[in-house]
């Protein structure tokens, strides 16, 4: 359902999200689905949160795009380029590589540093010949950075690729105001007193204590909803077997068989 909504009512699409993680907040695709609904909404200190515990259940770092654009959120782009750097980008599959590559330059730019964000998005997948999913985005990214140059005869040549790539993956007109944002936005960066130790240790990890305290009911068994589940459907097979099976015939029934 969250992700039905998630693109039409963010909010609803949220609260969807959080009431799937009190039932089953050991599931690494719930906690996944309550950052995303949580970035969407522009809670970006949730997202975090919900983010590193989905690596933690997971494993994986098919999300380190959108934990760095969350450290950015909160006005710690220095974190944020950490965070970027600490994963193995050859790991990667390459949307991802291409995602992170994007947010990485919005980092930069957050700190003023213009040539760096125009580095950050040199990687193999840059490729103006080439069209994939990703292209129209990379190619977008890399024409605002141009432009912030005062480059515009390249920033003029990435965009216009960008909407050849989009146009032949039939994609035209969806990535017209893709640009790398200078800050994701003003109103959610934390002043330090607003973000300290209380909420997030030395490594931007909650504690194990202060996920159990958290809103979310990290205690939900998904196999008790299981159980509970089979439990029903036996009940229900059961209901259904003895309407359908026919009633015994009573003695005065026999005996009327029988005289006639």
């Amino acid at each position: 359902m969250a992700a039905q909504l998630i693109d039409e009512d963010p909010e609803r699409a949220h609260s969807h999200a959080l009431a799937a993680s009190r039932r089953a907040g050991r599931i690494a695709v719930v906690r996944e689905t309550l950052a995303i609904t949580a970035y969407g909404i522009g809670d970006f200190a949730l997202a975090l949160r919900e983010l590193r515990t989905y690596r933690r259940i997971s494993g994986k770092d098919d999300m380190i795009a959108l934990i760095v654009d969350s450290e950015r959120g909160v006005g710690r782009p220095d974190r944020a380029l950490e965070e970027g750097r600490g994963v193995d980008r050859a790991a990667l599959t390459p949307d991802v590589r291409v995602a992170l590559a994007i947010a990485m330059s919005g980092a930069r730019l957050d700190r003023g540093e213009t040539e760096l964000a125009l580095g950050e998005l040199e990687i193999p997948e840059l490729d103006p010949d080439r069209a994939f999913e990703w292209s129209p985005a990379l190619f977008s990214a890399r024409a605002a950075v141009l432009e912030d140059l005062g480059r515009t005869d390249e920033a003029a040549f990435w965009h216009e690729r960008a909407e050849v790539a989009a146009s032949a993956l039939g994609l035209d007109g969806q990535f017209d105001e893709i640009i790398v944002e200078d800050s994701l936005s003003e109103d959610h960066e934390l002043e330090d007193d607003d973000f300290d130790g209380d909420e997030l240790d030395d490594d931007g990890e909650l504690d194990d204590a202060e996920l159990d305290d958290a809103e979310l009911d990290d205690d939900a068994d998904p196999e008790d909803d299981l159980d509970e589940l089979e439990d029903e459907s036996e009940a229900e097979a059961a209901d259904a077997e003895s309407s359908e099976t026919p009633a015994a015939p009573t003695d005065a029934q026999e005996d009327e068989e029988t005289e006639a």
